[in-house]
């Protein structure tokens, strides 16, 4: 069987879009998979041994332009897929495997797509409230009893690519590494203040440990937020990562700490396929639906009446959901890896 699988848009769902491909040769271990997603995807699914390819999707969110959407499907006609798997929910993701002429479009109900797909199935978000399952759901024949335990995102990254990666920002692993990613595209309803990282930070420091700060461009300014929470001294075992690491970069590093603390976003879910110890932290959102798909995982959520409201800003204009999760809490469920790295970090500490 070859497949082309529509891809999601952004960088967690792509994550949790493996446990399909994983699936798919839990069943089928001779399928060819191949992801049509944008352009930034390619560092994740060249780390994702299921997939044969990434395929450039050059048209961004929400932009229709049916012309090139033919063009790409007609293009894509030759490679003879015997199935597409569409994971986006809009009307114009299912059009190129339509124009593909891929005989079997798989994909759940959505914007009007009769006809588009013809495979379609009906969720039941009581039934599946997970993302990973409904991804999961669609690598098995329409009503079939998906695979228990769900499979687990894991990347694979090669030793002599993060080796490059620390010649390359100067980086060392002389001091245990705890990772920090305080920024979420989503929004700052997602974003744990920058003063609790900054605590957490220091208290890390000061045990010995060195922080890295990871993120994109539009992340700069809460990491040099975080940077400025640290004494002086501190300051000098802190590395401020975003907006100057591709996202290929930012994946081998991340596979370095020796624990990560995140809220939810897309490094988290990168964090949780490396399998690092991970502290995921909630407000607005919840890992009812999407949680990190580790086993060495913790989740913070305080369930406030006011919380999940899945909104970008607070609505209610106070963010508690995320200001009564005190740092206290954190560095408790850091507790485990401060011992395991006890022994590394002893000698190290100069404050």
């Amino acid at each position: 069987m070859k497949y082309l699988i529509v891809g999601p848009s952004w960088v967690g769902d792509m994550v949790m879009a493996q446990s399909l491909f994983i699936a798919i040769k839990q069943q089928q271990p001779d399928a060819v998979i191949d992801v049509l997603a944008p352009a930034w995807s390619g560092p994740i699914l060249q780390r994702m041994p299921e997939v044969r390819r990434g395929i450039d999707m050059p048209l961004g969110h929400g932009e229709l332009q049916l012309r090139t959407r033919r063009k790409i499907g007609q293009s894509l006609k030759a490679e003879g897929y015997d199935q597409a798997i569409v994971l986006p929910n809009s009307l114009k993701s299912a059009l190129i495997p339509f124009w593909a002429s891929i005989p079997v479009r798989t994909g759940w109900r959505g914007e009007l797509r009769y006809g588009l797909l013809n495979d379609i199935r009906v969720l039941d978000k009581a039934q599946r409230p997970l993302m990973v399952d409904r991804f999961v759901a669609l690598a098995y024949p329409k009503g079939a009893q998906t695979s228990d335990p769900l499979p687990k995102p894991a990347l694979k990254v090669s030793a002599n690519s993060v080796e490059s990666v620390l010649r390359r920002h100067e980086l060392h692993t002389g001091r245990p590494v705890l990772g920090l990613c305080p920024g979420a595209e989503f929004g700052p309803s997602k974003q744990w203040p920058a003063r609790y990282y900054g605590e957490v930070a220091a208290s890390m420091i000061n045990a010995g440990w060195q922080v890295w700060l990871f993120g994109s461009e539009k992340d700069r300014t809460i990491t040099n937020e975080v940077i400025g929470y640290l004494p002086g001294p501190q300051q000098a075992h802190c590395f401020n990562l975003a907006g100057k690491t591709s996202l290929a970069e930012a994946v081998d590093l991340l596979s370095v700490p020796s624990a990560v603390v995140s809220n939810d976003s897309g490094l988290m879910h990168i964090a949780a396929a490396l399998s690092r110890p991970l502290v995921a932290l909630y407000g607005s959102t919840t890992a009812a639906h999407t949680p990190p798909m580790s086993d060495n995982s913790q989740t913070l959520w305080l369930g406030l009446e006011c919380s999940p409201c899945f909104k970008r800003e607070c609505p209610l204009e106070h963010q508690n959901c995320m200001k009564k999760l005190n740092p206290d809490r954190v560095l408790a469920a850091l507790s485990p890896q401060l011992d395991a790295a006890s022994v590394i970090a002893k000698g190290h500490c100069t404050e």
